[in-house]
Order: structure tokens, then sequence, then C-alpha cells
């Protein structure tokens, strides 16, 4: 084979390969300036951190929900399908490398001869023995290969971000469940201490009863307001179990004889946590993260669509021996080998190729209005949580004040009842507006402690992007 020619069109094609290697490449801008708010305008914390830190949950200071988000974050369901998805990327990023080195492959066999008949007679019947070795490589002129690598090696990034935001996820679900479960209980101990203050407010009544100051119609009002807040009672058991069941599963396990120490909220902190800057958000939510890389990974196939149109070239080469026996074919073996180049250019696919093209332009425009939406999402997440944090402490604040009066007004009803001052119906609703005032209360305690999850979820839960790179 006369080398010169061959030489000639690799040069050929590799001035073709720099010239297209010089176009420009479209890179999206995906943000626009009024998509970026200079600063957060929800209310904040005097004196709150900036950010949350890798391990927020602890702030709560429950040694309990620690333990138990440990053990979610090793067992849990969904994180252990996130990992294996960043298996599945990472193998594809090995698929995509490997156009970028030669192809070598190696085959050996033998052929058993055969011949009937006069004119066999000086045929050689002896068997031949055959090792021949190939080698392929493709020259990546066009980038094809590379861009392919390139769109792995963002997808990969993005899964990777993925299962950050899946691990961050499944955290602030397991303590938003067992703060409600400790919440639930409260609120049934609540319920509790009304049946006994029915109970001494019913013995009262059968005193006056019998001594003819009161009637038969206290007892049954009195009745009524027992079984309604056994019927609450009941409600809220449920609620307890079915809560109790989801935090199971959510730690990777079974419900049956699973249950938490904490019965209530009183030793649960709120702990306080505040923003950067907008713009340092971007960088911290995995989610948002997650959508630039699929973008980008988008934008790595459309250039790869484009390099498809290109010519493919390919140097081949093959060499291997001959022999008649399997020992002599190190030693006494006849030789061969071929090489060449290779150039495969479509003519007509019926389409195929810009169809392809078309897929990836639609394909990153749909990421790109997917990432928009998701940095305007991860802002209003924040000023959601930061409104939200603000008015639940405050609301929370003004309830233990009504607590502490109803309270009192209720001490004061049992009082005058117990001296003919006052009639049962005063204090049915000053036992009403106590009890109700220390349920929501409970409802509202377990409002402020959620909102601060919220928050740290909102702000990333102390995650960073340079932390999850591929």
């Amino acid at each position: 084979m006369n080398k010169t020619p061959v030489l000639q069109a690799i040069l050929s094609f590799a001035t073709l390969g720099a010239l297209a290697g010089c176009m420009a490449t479209r890179q999206p801008q995906p943000l626009s300036p009024d998509m970026m708010p200079q600063s957060f305008v929800g209310p904040r914390t005097d004196g709150a951190p900036i950010w949350p830190d890798a391990r927020w949950w602890e702030r709560f200071g429950d040694e309990e929900l620690t333990s138990l988000v440990r053990r979610a974050q090793s067992d849990n369901r969904d994180i252990s399908a996130a990992a294996a998805r960043v298996l599945q990327a990472r193998a594809q990023t090995t698929i995509q490398r490997s156009p970028l080195f030669p192809q070598v492959g190696a085959d050996m066999g033998h052929i058993n001869n055969g011949c009937k008949g006069d004119s066999c007679l000086f045929y050689n019947e002896t068997p031949d023995y055959g090792l021949t070795v190939s080698t392929s490589y493709q020259l990546d002129f066009w980038g094809l290969a590379r861009d392919n690598l390139r769109a792995a090696n963002d997808q990969l990034k993005a899964t990777r971000f993925s299962q950050q935001s899946v691990a961050l996820t499944v955290t602030a679900n397991v303590v938003n469940k067992y703060l409600s479960v400790l919440a639930v209980r409260g609120r049934m101990a609540i319920l509790n201490e009304d049946i006994d203050a029915i109970n001494r407010i019913t013995e009262l009544i059968q005193l006056k009863v019998k001594a003819g100051a009161a009637s038969n119609l206290d007892l049954a009002r009195e009745h009524a307001q027992m079984e309604d807040v056994h019927a609450q009672l009941q409600r809220l058991q449920i609620q307890e179990k079915q809560t109790l069941y989801s935090l199971a599963v959510l730690l990777g396990g079974t419900p049956e004889g699973f249950d938490v120490k904490g019965q209530n909220l009183l030793n649960v902190l709120a702990p306080a946590v505040g923003p950067g800057l907008p713009a340092d958000l971007l960088l911290r939510r995995p989610d948002v993260a997650s959508a630039e890389a699929r973008l980008a990974s988008a934008h790595a196939s459309i250039d790869a669509a484009r390099a498809a149109f290109f010519p493919q070239i390919s140097l081949t080469g093959e060499g291997g021996v001959v022999s008649a026996a399997v020992g002599s074919l190190l030693h006494r073996a006849s030789f061969g080998y071929e090489y060449g180049v290779d150039l495969l250019q479509t003519v007509f696919d019926g389409g195929k190729l810009i169809g392809q093209k078309r897929l990836a332009e639609g394909n990153e425009k749909e990421l790109v209005a997917t990432y928009q939406g998701s940095v305007l999402n991860a802002y209003a997440d924040v000023e959601s949580a930061l409104v939200e944090v603000a008015n639940t402490r405050k609301a929370e604040e003004h309830l233990r004040s009504e607590v502490d009066a109803a309270s009192e007004a209720f001490e004061i009803s049992q009082l005058q009842y117990r001296q003919g001052a006052a009639d049962l119906l005063t204090v049915l609703q000053a036992q009403q507006t106590l009890f109700s005032a220390e349920d929501l209360l409970a409802q509202t305690a377990l409002a402020t402690r959620q909102a601060a999850v919220h928050l740290y979820e909102a702000l990333g839960g102390g995650w960073e992007e340079g932390r999850g790179r591929a």
C-alpha cells in the first residue's frame, strides 16, 4: 500500500477538523437580570448565623433526632436508589470514553480441510490454525466522541447533585415526622389533662346535685364534653401511629415494633438561621446545581449532534499468523498484515441526523426553562420560609400569653362555681378556651420548628456545590 495518499488524506481531514473545532459553539444564557434579586426581603432573626451547617439537625438539641437522621442517611431506600443512579451515570461516562481509545481484538481458530475422489490425490488435508489481531481507531476530528463524553460527565454531575437533593429531602422529612410525633403526643397529653379537669368538675357537680344546688342538665353537659374529648383523643392516636409508620419507612425499616422515646416538644429547640446573598443560593441548592448540570449536558449533546454531520474517519490495522499446528503458531507460521484508512459519510438517512439535532435542541430549550424555574422556585422557597419562621414565632409568643390568661380564667371560674357565683356554662366556656388555646399552642410550636426545617432545606441544608462535583 502506498503510504503517501494515506498521509495526505489524514492531513487533509486533520485540517478540516481543526477548522471545525474553531466553529463558535452556542452557550445558552438561561438567567436574565430580572431573575437575580439583589437581596432577600423576608424578615430575619437577629443574630442568626448565615447559611446552615452540614449537620443542621443537631441544632434542634435532640439526641434521639440526631440518631434517627444518621440511621436514615445509611438505610433510606430513596437515598440508596439515588446512589445506584450515580453508579449508572458513572458507568455511562466509561462507555462514552471508550471511543477515544483504540479498539483491539484477537481471533484464534482452525479450519479442517477435506476432499473426496481422485482429484484429492494431492490435496493437503492437514488442518490450518490461525491467530489474528485487529485494531481500529476512530479519529475524533469533529469532537463527536469528546462531546458525548462531556455530555455524560455533566449528566454524572447532575445525578450526583440529585443524590444530595434526595438526601436533603429525606433528612428534612425525618425531622418533620419526628417533630410531628412529639407534637401529637403533646396534644394527647393536653387532652388527658382536659379529661382530668372534666372529672374534677363532674365530681363537684354530683355533690351539687345531691345538695339540690344543681340539676342533671349540668351533668349531661359535662358528659357531652367528656365524650368529645375522648373522640379527639382517638383521632390523635390514629395520627400518631400513621406518622410513626411513615417515619419507620423513611428509616428503611418496617412499622412493626417501631417507636420513639420523645413525648413532647418542650426540649426541642427552634434554631435560627439566615440567608446570604441570593446569588450564593445557586451554589448551595443541590436541585438548582443538578438542573444546571443537565442543561450543560444538553448543550454538549447538541454539539455531538452537530459533529455527527461530518465524515467519520477510522484507522484500521490487522495482522496474524497461520500454521498447520497449534504449537507452531509462534515458531513456524506464516505472517500477514494490512492497514488502511476508512472514511464514512452519511449521504442519505431520511432525516435521521437532522431529527437528532432538532431533538437535542428541543431538549436544551426544555432544560433552560426547567433551570430557570428551579432558580425562581429556590428564591421563592427561601422568602416563604423566612416569612413562615418569623410569623410562627410571633404566633407562638401570643399563644403562650393566651394560655397563661386562659389558665387563670379557668381557675377563677371553677372557684366561682364552687361558691355559687358562676354557673356551669361559664366554667365550660373557660375550660374550652383554655384547652383549645393549649392545643393550638402545641400545633403552632410544631409549625415553628417545621418552619425552621423548611428554611434549612430552602437554604440548601449546608450543601455546597464544590462538595458534590463529579
